[in-house]
């Protein structure tokens, strides 16, 4: 009997067991694609999960992958296909250069036969609910999570098209059009890519709210118009004021902390929207009135949908999206993960907005 191909891969085993360790190589099956990664980006979901989890990783089986950890990390990355597995589609080849659109999704629950795949009452994600992930050197993945990347991307850059497409697909379902005001609340990795989207789509008023005066920078090297600090500015006061007295038309909620979403309702104009993109880790309370009263709106955004990979690839590619790969502040090694990359996170989450990891060759 042939030995069994093993590789290395990060596996979280539970909360701050992130390990470096040898694990079989998967084999590509029927509508499979093996992805070699080269570029895999360390999220804020694998953060939280690392610090205080198991929370998104399931510890009973999930109910599509039929998995529970440990399981192997990485959800934001790009790679070269390796394998194409029986009935895979002659559009997808051996040597194509991808990313992967991680979300899992059961495909016959109710938002799945609307193509809502992003809301999927049993949905997950490659890296997080199983399937492998991004921080090992290959991963299996059915067709449809391949995305090609046009010749101009560069593998490393295209490791951000995963958080780009969460800004992207919520400014995309929000009533912004061209001509209106925004407020972002947060400079982190979300908030930076909803700075971009609403850039590509020709935002000519972005107001940004953040303390980290690190943030603060990136958040106007980005595209912001006016960046503010809530501990010092009065948010609902200066949005006012630079906008035509009425407050902004649109506030994205990249922060989800609870005095942040006060200032925010009552920052944008009458009739204007709240867009939540943030995950909560607390029950928060709105006031009604506060809505009612100005026939304001608070709407959710969940990741991303069908296409919206294609279109941030589209805007990178055409130069709509500029300077993208400045998001990155610094590369590590496979074997670095937990030092280099978790831990750097918590030390000095200020200075960082995307650490990649090269899980394999690392060729851009």
């Amino acid at each position: 009997m042939a030995s069994e191909k093993m590789m290395n891969a990060v596996r979280f085993h539970g909360r701050e067991d992130l390990r470096f360790e040898r694990v079989p190589e998967p084999e590509c099956g029927k509508g499979q694609v093996k992805v070699r990664p080269a570029w895999c980006g360390i999220c804020g979901s694998d953060l939280h999960e690392f610090l205080g989890g198991p929370s998104l990783c399931p510890t009973t089986p999930h109910p599509v992958t039929g998995e529970t950890i440990p399981l192997t990390f990485g959800h934001e990355f790009s790679g070269t296909i390796e394998e194409v597995g029986e009935g895979v589609s002659e559009s997808v080849a051996v040597g194509d250069r991808v990313c992967v659109q991680p979300i899992i999704y059961d495909g016959t629950c109710g938002s799945c036969e609307e193509g809502l795949i992003n809301c999927c009452d049993n949905n997950g994600f490659v890296g997080l609910s199983g399937w492998g992930g991004g921080l090992s050197e290959k991963v299996v993945v059915p067709e449809y999570c391949i995305v090609k990347i046009p010749d101009n991307v560069p593998l490393d850059v295209a490791a951000l098209v995963e958080p780009l497409s969460v800004g992207w697909h919520a400014v995309s379902i929000s009533p912004f059009q061209v001509g209106d005001s925004a407020l972002v609340l947060g400079g982190g990795p979300i908030g930076l890519s909803v700075i971009q989207a609403l850039k590509a789509r020709g935002c000519d008023k972005i107001i940004v709210s953040e303390v980290s005066s690190m943030r603060k920078q990136y958040a106007a090297d980005f595209g912001a118009h006016h960046v503010l600090d809530p501990t010092k500015d009065d948010i609902v006061a200066k949005c006012r004021e630079l906008c035509d007295g009425k407050g902004a038309h649109v506030c994205f909620d990249a922060a989800g902390v609870q005095a942040a979403l006060d200032q925010a309702v009552k920052a944008v104009r009458a009739r204007g929207t709240v867009v939540n993109i943030a995950i909560w880790e607390k029950p928060f309370t709105l006031q009604p009135n506060d809505m009612i009263f100005r026939e304001r709106k608070w709407v959710a955004t969940a990741t991303y949908q069908k296409g919206d990979f294609q279109e941030v690839l589209a805007a990178i590619s055409s130069g709509g999206m500029e300077n993208v790969e400045n998001m990155i502040t610094k590369k590590i090694g496979l074997d670095e993960v937990v030092e280099q990359g978790f831990r750097a996170l918590v030390k000095d989450k200020d200075r960082q907005v995307k650490i990649l990891v090269r899980a394999g060759s690392g060729e851009t």
